[in-house]
């Protein structure tokens, strides 16, 4: 087998290279040989990175996914299970193949001798750095079941807070772009047949609207195909944007802004950072530390920088509140909340505290979103066929009254 070493010389000079070994045990002896002092040595990962992430592209690695997979570890280590039989165990049960190629790696490594952590960092993409902050730190303290289940734990917390908000947002969203196809293809397909019906009789005194509208429906019988594209591109462009570092960023603050939703996003921001903070704190983690990991999983700039500024704040001797206090993101609640964790000492059950009011909150807003849109949506698709009916319809119906 390949092992892939990183090591350092007898004066300090830092090497990485590649070394053919029968185990991990025997390439580390190599380097020995040659007067090098082993950092990291681990097995050659061979294909993984091209069809691993074809895989996750095409299956996805939910966060449910994960919270069974170390429920089920967590409970095989509590009984006794060494790990790498345990990593053997569950991996014949993963349904999600690209979670099972991991596993079956991740337990080749730890049976090498490889700390589960170190192995589980070797995939940043499945397991983030605070799930391998918590289990380095369980596997230092000996309590790596607890940290385990704490993961499982937190991730199922997780996945529900998502499920919610996605079955929320999914109604609205449906209806509206069900809306827009069928008024797409209504107005080039649909409107201009019946315009010709008014047009046919050469009506002298056409209503403006009326007129305004039959333009539009000729209009779009003839550059539909232009409109397309355009709609397209805008939609591919804005996209693109988003997904760039400048575009990601703006989009972040913009998120904190919106109408309703953007009372959404705040509290989901302060949950997911409640949650994961508290996590790290109870799993011994360093308060910096936890928070310069936290900040990396919060995902939004705006809570990213101002988490970084806690951070920075406390390793100059600062209190986390202080900055907190000068966000206008952040509710008064949250930052009397980590006052008092401070000067109790128990910032992490406080911050727990913190996460679980935030996500029944989130859960009632969801709810009375759902309710709430469902009245506008309908007003909404109504202007739209009262427009069609007065512009169009009710024109025709004159016309046809005249003729009887």
């Amino acid at each position: 087998m390949r092992f892939v070493f990183k090591a350092r010389t007898q004066e300090g000079e830092v090497r990485e290279g590649i070394v053919e070994a029968v185990d991990r045990a025997a390439a580390i002896a190599v380097l020995q040989r040659e007067h090098l002092i082993p950092i990291t040595v681990h097995r050659e990962k061979t294909g993984l990175t091209l069809f691993g992430d074809v895989r996750r592209s095409w299956e996805g690695l939910s966060q449910k996914d994960l919270s069974i997979f170390f429920r089920e570890l967590a409970t095989l280590i509590h009984a006794k299970v060494p790990i790498v039989q345990a990593l053997r165990a569950i991996h014949g049960q993963i349904d999600n193949r690209y979670l099972r190629f991991i596993i079956k790696d991740v337990a080749t490594d730890v049976a090498d001798g490889m700390a589960l952590s170190d192995a589980l960092a070797q995939y940043p993409k499945a397991f983030s750095n605070l799930i391998v902050s918590v289990i380095r730190a369980g596997e230092t303290s000996g309590n790596l079941d607890n940290s385990i289940m704490f993961i499982s734990e937190s991730l199922q917390r997780s996945y529900q807070l998502s499920a919610r908000i996605r079955s929320a947002l999914f109604y609205p969203m449906f209806v509206l772009v069900t809306a827009g196809v069928i008024g797409f293809l209504t107005v080039t397909f649909i409107l201009p047949k019946l315009t010709q019906v008014i047009k046919d009789f050469d009506i002298p005194d056409i209503p403006w609207y009326t007129t305004a509208v039959m333009a539009f429906g000729d209009f779009m019988a003839a550059y539909w195909w232009a409109v397309l594209l355009v709609i397209v591109g805008i939609v591919a462009a804005l996209w693109y944007y988003i997904n760039t570092e400048g575009g990601r960023q703006e989009w972040d603050h913009v998120k904190l802004q919106l109408p309703v939703f953007g009372k959404l996003f705040r509290m989901i921001y302060m949950a997911r950072f409640a949650q994961n903070f508290s996590l790290l704190m109870a799993g011994g983690i360093p308060i910096v530390k936890a928070l310069y990991t936290v900040a990396d999983v919060v995902d939004n700039v705006v809570y990213k920088n101002l988490i970084i500024r806690a951070a920075e704040e406390v390793k100059a001797g600062g209190a986390m509140s202080t900055v907190f206090a000068q966000e206008e993101s952040v509710s008064p609640m949250v930052v009397r909340m980590i006052k008092i964790g401070e000067d109790t000492g128990k910032i992490d059950e406080t911050l727990k505290n913190v996460g679980e009011f935030y996500e029944e909150e989130i859960a009632v807003m969801t709810r009375n979103l759902t309710t709430m849109l469902e009245p506008v949506l309908i007003v909404f698709l109504g202007i739209g066929v009262a427009i069609l009916v007065i512009s169009i319809l009710l024109p025709i119906y004159n016309i046809a009254g005249g003729i009887s």
